[in-house]
């Protein structure tokens, strides 16, 4: 019997060697492509940082050590006569509003990255209401008092046209939809940049986009308030019922409805409810939050300095400081008081010495490192 020799063929490259190097790819390719989907989620956080720190760096930028208020016609003519009952009523929304701004800056002191995050669910409506209170208490001063939002805003947004702010915060937006026009920012036509403002023309730029995109959805909100309502839903001339598309006409008939949109209006936009879907957008993103609750906190600073002179001057100067000097232990020797010396003293009583640069955290510039990669122009636009 003849025995056939079985010749065994072995691999050039065995299969043990390559499934490792196969393995390694895949993972790489998973790794990307979960990057890809964080920073694509993490888009409109991104947008909304931009924003904010766009504000703050214009700001920045444009504000001087008397907050421009010194300058102002408004300013200098402003008075009231106040009685007991008006100032206890003043001191109390002067209260809410620096209690409400200790415990933002209690949020942004603690430092924890991850807990910044999370904080968003109550820095952002403490942000809102504290700027809210120290302009209503502002308000007071100047015969409107109430707490009705609208009202409000109207009044607010008047006084901004009526350069009653100074240059920093003076900018608003009015017209019909499809035809907004950007008052106060000379560069704010220039088209907004995918990334964090390190310009005075990208900061511009991304104000006046986060006007029009706020006008845009005020007047989409007036509308579909106006065409449920039967009493004054504007309607088709052949079927009589309310209109489902309008024309640049049909916008124009509510213009008046919307106001200016100012610097309250794109604070308002923090108004998001705990229980909302839109919040944990912004929490699992992947920002910066340190740079966002430092750029919230400027702003709320910044806006609370004008109305606290803007009070201190309605009430005099001695009212106030006494006022300041009787807060309550956990506002005693705090930001309240490094306000009064360096914004409200040097408007008031420019002679008074010892001037000290406000008490607000330095943004830091430029951007770190780490940060979110600037998103694509398509989805720049989607998201604001």
């Amino acid at each position: 019997m003849t025995t056939t020799a079985q010749t065994r063929i072995l691999p050039f490259a065995p299969l043990a060697a390559t499934a490792p190097a196969e393995a390694t790819e895949t993972a790489t390719d998973a790794a990307v492509a979960q990057a890809d989907e964080t920073w694509r989620k993490s888009i409109p956080a991104q947008v909304f940082l931009n924003y904010f720190f766009a504000i703050n760096y214009h700001i920045e930028e444009s504000d001087d050590v008397y907050g421009g208020l010194a300058h102002l016609p408004f300013f200098r003519t402003h008075q009231a006569e106040l009685d007991a009952a008006d100032v206890t009523a003043i001191t109390k929304l002067l209260h809410t509003c620096w209690s409400t701004e200790y415990a933002l800056r209690a949020t942004a002191e603690l430092g924890d990255d991850n807990f910044l995050r999370n904080a968003l669910h109550w820095t952002f409506p403490q942000a809102y209401h504290a700027i809210l209170s120290g302009l209503q208490a502002f308000l007071y001063t100047t015969g409107v008092r109430s707490s009705n939002a609208q009202l409000i805003r109207r009044e607010v947004g008047r006084l901004v046209v009526k350069n009653a702010y100074p240059r920093p915060v003076s900018f608003y937006a009015a017209g019909a939809y499809g035809d907004f026009s950007i008052h106060r920012l000379p560069l704010a036509g220039y088209k907004a940049g995918l990334h964090i403002a390190s310009k005075e023309i990208d900061a511009q730029a991304q104000i006046g986009q986060f006007l029009r995109t706020t006008r845009k959805l005020k007047a989409n909100w007036t509308r579909a308030q106006v065409q449920a309502n039967p009493n004054t839903a504007i309607r088709s001339q052949k079927t009589g019922r309310p209109l489902d598309k309008w024309t640049a006409a049909h916008w124009q008939q509510i213009t008046w409805r919307l106001g200016y949109t100012t610097i309250f209006d794109l604070l308002g936009r923090l108004r998001i409810s705990q229980t909302s879907r839109e919040i944990e957008r912004y929490v699992e993103a992947d920002i910066d939050f340190r740079l966002f609750h430092t750029s919230l906190l400027n702003i709320v600073s910044y806006l609370n300095g004008i109305h606290e002179t803007y009070v201190a001057k309605a009430l005099g100067l001695e009212r106030y400081e006494q006022l300041v000097n009787e807060l309550p232990a956990h506002l005693q020797g705090s930001f309240v008081a490094e306000r009064l010396r360096a914004r409200v003293l040097p408007v008031l009583a420019p002679a008074a010495p010892a001037l000290v640069e406000a008490a607000r955290p330095t943004l830091p510039l430029p951007l770190p490192a780490n940060a979110a990669p600037a998103p694509e122009a398509d989805d720049y636009r989607q998201a604001a």
